[in-house]
């Protein structure tokens, strides 16, 4: 993803991903799609390079599950969901820069335990800060079958429902609400 690049050198890498994709895409039409990577470290150079990317025929875009360790449901990435559900982008979220890593020195940790907890914390970012509320057709798949989200459905509602002055400050639904869409 590269975000940790300076946003301008994050945006010629993307453009340089992009145009290459876009160009396998070109030669064997009825073999690819294509989803772009912007460099959502600047979220305005992001919703240039989606924009570019979804005119050159990309269904959509790759992120990683935290841009920075900042993560996904955080306000400034407000402008870039709103572009995606207007362009209809689809969005794929993908692991990125694991938390605990440093403690999952051994074992493959990181991919075990790392992977599906990141995607899982993603999730829960987006549903929690209300993200997918004035997006309701904003187009988002979470990698690896979304994780450790599903398995722990349960124990997040739960937090949800016995803590709503911790978990429930900005989005009032259910995170059950979201399952299936």
């Amino acid at each position: 993803f590269s975000y940790d690049a300076q946003p301008a050198h994050g945006l010629e890498i993307s453009e340089f991903l992009n145009n290459d994709i876009a160009n396998t895409i070109k030669q064997y039409p009825d073999k690819f799609i294509g989803l772009a990577t912007v460099p959502m470290q600047d979220t305005a150079l992001a919703i240039q390079e989606l924009k570019r990317a979804m005119s050159l025929g990309f269904k959509g875009v790759q992120i990683g599950s935290n841009i920075n360790n900042i993560n996904l449901g955080d306000e400034r990435f407000d402008a870039f969901w709103k572009v995606a559900e207007e362009l209809n982008a689809a969005i794929l979220v993908h692991p990125w820069q694991m938390m605990g890593k440093e403690q999952m020195t051994k074992y493959w940790l990181p991919w075990l335990v790392g992977m599906p907890a990141e995607i899982s914390r993603a999730i829960c970012s987006m549903i929690f800060s209300g993200v997918f509320e004035p997006y309701p057709n904003l187009k988002v798949c979470f990698a690896h079958g979304g994780g450790s989200f599903l398995p722990t459905i349960s124990r997040i509602e739960h937090g949800w429902e016995c803590r709503p002055d911790l978990v429930a400050i900005d989005n009032e639904f259910n995170p059950k609400k979201y399952l299936g869409k």
